[in-house]
């Protein structure tokens, strides 16, 4: 987080740009992800790239359910975008089968070693699988690269990033914030019931300063009622206690000699 000062002693607080996050592959490839972590649940785009991947072995770029290590990472939301339509995976390969030809896009070749660099649209579940539900994703989602369907229990090729979402995070703030402001609110009417000015309850205190469309008042009205009919209380209060003072001072000087007689 980054404070920005704008002089006054007000500052403003920016976010950090999200970072990117790599990891190496069994064979020494390289996967880096834009971002990982809070990603829109409903849907984000991000973009993922990589380098010394085995020209021979087509892979998939996806978003999946992490199975653990070793295991091929499965279901895959959006499943295998082999066309390319949905913007969910990416089909890598520069020799696919004959009827992936136009579909597959090539490796680009540097140093006799494949990469590549496309993005992703990617969200937290599809009509099949839910990254956010544990009993369906207990050890969550992850995006990366895996070898596409002609080798799929090649795990060689799996380049695996995990991923967050944004939403129970999110939601427990929300819910948090929301019963700080209900609570809130009850301490308030418990307050006007409580030490409120006697014979009155809390509504009568609330009506006998409203304005005649009840309807349209809001807290500030509510706020205002109380600072009116406090005020007198208080200043009644003081007199009541300073009065018998002010007597005791006014008699003493009349005994005094030599001292004023107090203008009546």
């Amino acid at each position: 987080m980054t404070t920005l000062g704008l002089g006054l002693g007000v500052s403003i607080a920016l976010a950090a740009p999200a970072s990117a996050t790599s990891e190496t592959g069994p064979e020494g490839q390289t996967v880096t992800v834009s971002k990982s972590q809070e990603l829109d649940p409903d849907g984000e785009t991000i973009t993922v790239s990589g380098s010394g991947f085995d020209l021979n072995t087509g892979i998939y770029v996806v978003l999946c359910v992490d199975n653990g290590p070793g295991q091929q990472p499965t279901p895959c939301l959006g499943g295998m975008d082999m066309e390319g339509g949905t913007g969910s995976s990416a089909w890598i390969s520069s020799n696919p089968p004959s009827y992936g030809e136009g579909l597959a896009q090539p490796f680009d070749e540097e140093n006799g070693t494949g990469s590549f660099s496309v993005q992703l649209t990617v969200s937290a579940a599809d009509e099949y699988t839910d990254c956010l539900d544990t009993s369906i994703a207990p050890n969550g989602c992850v995006v990366g690269t895996r070898a596409d369907h002609t080798r799929s229990a090649d795990r060689s090729a799996d380049v695996l990033i995990p991923v967050t979402f944004a939403t129970s995070g999110s939601d427990e703030q929300s819910k948090a914030g929301n019963s700080d402001e209900a609570g809130d609110g009850a301490g308030g009417e418990d307050g006007n019931e409580s030490g409120g000015v006697p014979g009155e309850s809390a509504d009568g205190g609330a009506a006998s300063g409203a304005s005649p469309n009840a309807d349209d008042d809001t807290n500030d009205g509510l706020a205002a009622t109380g600072s009116s009919t406090t005020a007198p209380l208080v200043a009644g209060a003081l007199a009541l206690i300073a009065g018998p003072a002010v007597l005791a001072v006014a008699r003493h000087r009349s005994a005094t000699p030599g001292s004023p007689t107090p203008s009546s």
